[in-house]
């Protein structure tokens, strides 16, 4: 089940130092970060074995999750926040603001294997993909 943590942020005169660290299991593998993207849908799937964090650094963006139980959106608006994804957590990214950058840490190495394309059942967000795919 996909969740929301406020991340040790130390404030000071010199700037805000935020702290990653203990987030997500084993070691982190990969990382990367998605910018410049719009009012686009990103992701649109879940993992076999990944576990993701997300971090809006600047900007924000909105993340739609569904673990095959519960359905949850969360607004990601401060680099303070981090949305932890398990690899059940069938995700969507979208709404970026025009300056946002959505850092992405997993503790998996990019796999073509390791990704599931298909939705969990009676979820409202799925035909807006499928949708928006088929244009």
């Amino acid at each position: 089940m996909a969740q929301l943590y406020e991340l040790k942020t130390f404030e000071s005169n010199k700037g805000n130092l935020t702290v990653f660290e203990g987030i997500i299991p084993g070691v982190i593998q990969r990382v990367f970060y998605i910018y410049e993207a719009g009012h686009t849908a990103r992701a649109g799937h879940r993992h076999h074995r990944a576990w993701n964090a997300l971090i809006c650094l600047t900007g924000s963006c909105h993340v739609y999750n569904h673990d095959g139980t519960k359905e949850e959106m969360f607004r990601l608006t401060s680099p303070r926040q981090c949305l932890v994804l398990e690899p059940e957590d069938w995700h969507i990214m979208d709404e970026f603001s025009a300056n946002a950058i959505l850092l992405v840490v997993s503790n998996e190495v990019y796999d073509i294997e390791d990704y599931i394309y298909e939705s969990y059942p009676n979820s409202r967000k799925i035909s807006k993909v499928i949708m928006a795919d088929s244009e």
